[in-house]
């Protein structure tokens, strides 16, 4: 009798968690869930905002990486210079990003102001990629290192900046009047271009260049095929 009770009992428990019980189960926990959704809605402003300062925190001490922009278009972001003096800007990053990384760290930067013949101490240089360092990330990506012609440039680097001495002493024309050297650039007082028509122009004047180059290789083929066939 005992043995048959206790099969009752047993059988009882099994039919309710795999039915009443599992639904009751279920019920208190979204339940719970509710009140605990309600308790986050209320605090979610505070914590995008800790969970912001918490990422920042994070990519300074370099257990994060920061988010870099899909695509970036140096011609269109920064119209005031010309193309070739992108092109310019473009081969100087490339000399001294000796790791072929795409950025130049502390050690790239100190060679380059070496080479410049301006060199900085360790926390200058520090002081350097802090200036244009937009993703915190401690290395200057190429975005960034036009960053600092545009900001001396546009007159918002101290006098004493050592980014404003790599704009001055680096040998990229930047000038709009066409005198070398970009120290004559911002000493210049230059009116303001018309970014768009230089830019199609400059276009207009490669895509010919390109013609010419074609036009010129064409002859040369013709010139051997008929200087080849008078001696066949």
């Amino acid at each position: 009798m005992a043995s048959k009770e206790l099969a009752q009992k047993l059988q009882r428990r099994l039919q309710l968690e795999e039915s009443g019980g599992e639904a009751e189960e279920v019920k208190g926990t979204a339940a719970t869930g509710e009140v605990e959704e309600r308790s986050c809605l209320t605090a979610s402003a505070g914590a995008e905002l800790s969970a912001k300062l918490c990422r920042r925190q994070d990519i300074n001490e370099g257990a994060a990486q920061p988010r870099r922009a899909a695509v970036f278009n140096p011609y269109t972001e920064f119209k005031e210079f010309s193309r070739r003096q992108i092109k310019d800007m473009e081969r100087m990053f490339r000399l001294y990003d000796s790791g072929r990384d795409g950025y130049i760290d502390l050690m790239e930067l100190k060679l380059m102001m070496e080479k410049l013949g301006a060199p900085q101490t360790h926390l200058g240089l520090k002081n350097m990629i802090k200036e244009v360092d937009e993703d915190f990330d401690g290395k200057l990506s190429f975005r960034e290192f036009l960053l600092i012609f545009h900001k001396a440039a546009a007159g918002e680097l101290e006098e004493d900046s050592g980014l404003l001495t790599l704009a001055k002493l680096s040998e990229i024309d930047v000038s709009i009047e066409g005198v070398k050297g970009a120290k004559n650039f911002f000493e210049a007082k230059a009116q303001a271009l018309s970014s768009a028509s230089k830019f199609e122009a400059e276009i207009k004047a490669e895509q010919d260049e390109r013609k010419r180059e074609e036009e010129e290789r064409k002859h040369r083929r013709a010139a051997f095929r008929e200087l080849k066939s008078a001696f066949t």
